[in-house]
């Protein structure tokens, strides 16, 4: 297995895209738009899992979170508002240099670091990690250095592409066609679908407690569905 979980070359297309990070219309307008429908499903499973107020301001008050490939923060400074202190870390320096600076512009104290999961000490109650996984070097390994930083009771959520037809067509053919999404950041190869992810999340020891598709339609978007064709959340716990 492979000692990082870090593709070079992975690395350095996103850090290629950090200038324009927060800007919802360049680069990342794709993760600006899954931003909050993976957040809303965030927002559910800390709920249930810690059976928290469902509309309470801050249910991750005292709990640690970390974000693996948290890219420039889109996703931390959402959990750092919730009452986490976040640990995020991510391959591209650059993108962690624009995180540092972005969030210090928001008020947010978060800890960011440009490093390897691998490469982390300690236990975090919730890890999270979007879109991510199918760019890692061997998911399997991948899986086993996330597993190993949830805490004991912790919630575990990843976000994926799943692999089917109508995932490469509109996440490869027509939004890197078009130009929505760089050409070159998806490869359809490391596609992960979803009977294959409990598979390697079960040989990490952990065990599915929730799936949820990503699915995208005229009249609503982006919006959480049953659909898992196109791409999926995964919520785990340590079995």
């Amino acid at each position: 297995m492979a000692k990082t979980s870090i593709v070079d070359r992975e690395a350095a297309h996103f850090g290629g895209m950090a200038a324009d990070w927060w800007d919802p219309n360049g680069a990342s307008a794709m993760l600006h738009k899954l931003n909050p429908v993976r957040l809303a499903y965030v927002r559910d499973m800390i709920d249930m899992h810690w059976q928290a107020d469902e509309h309470g301001f801050k249910p991750l008050e005292g709990k640690t979170a970390l974000d693996v490939g948290c890219g420039a923060g889109l996703l931390a400074e959402p959990l750092a508002r919730l009452g986490a202190k976040v640990t995020a870390v991510d391959a591209a320096l650059e993108l962690i240099e624009v995180a540092k600076s972005h969030a210090e512009g928001q008020g947010l104290v978060i800890d960011y670091r440009a490093v390897g999961v691998e490469d982390l000490k300690g236990r975090f109650d919730l890890v999270t990690s979007m879109e991510v996984i199918e760019h890692v070097a061997e998911p399997q390994q991948f899986i086993h250095d996330l597993a190993a930083r949830l805490a004991p009771g912790g919630l575990m959520i990843l976000s994926t592409p799943n692999k089917t037809a109508w995932s490469k067509l509109l996440t490869i053919t027509l939004a890197e066609g078009l130009g929505q999404i760089p050409k070159g950041t998806h490869d359809f190869d490391k596609f992960i679908d979803p009977d294959t992810m409990r598979g390697l999340l079960t040989q990490a020891g952990l065990e599915c407690i929730d799936f949820e598709g990503i699915a995208i339609s005229p009249t609503r978007g982006l919006h959480l569905s049953e659909n898992t064709s196109l791409n999926y959340l995964v919520a785990a716990r340590h079995a």
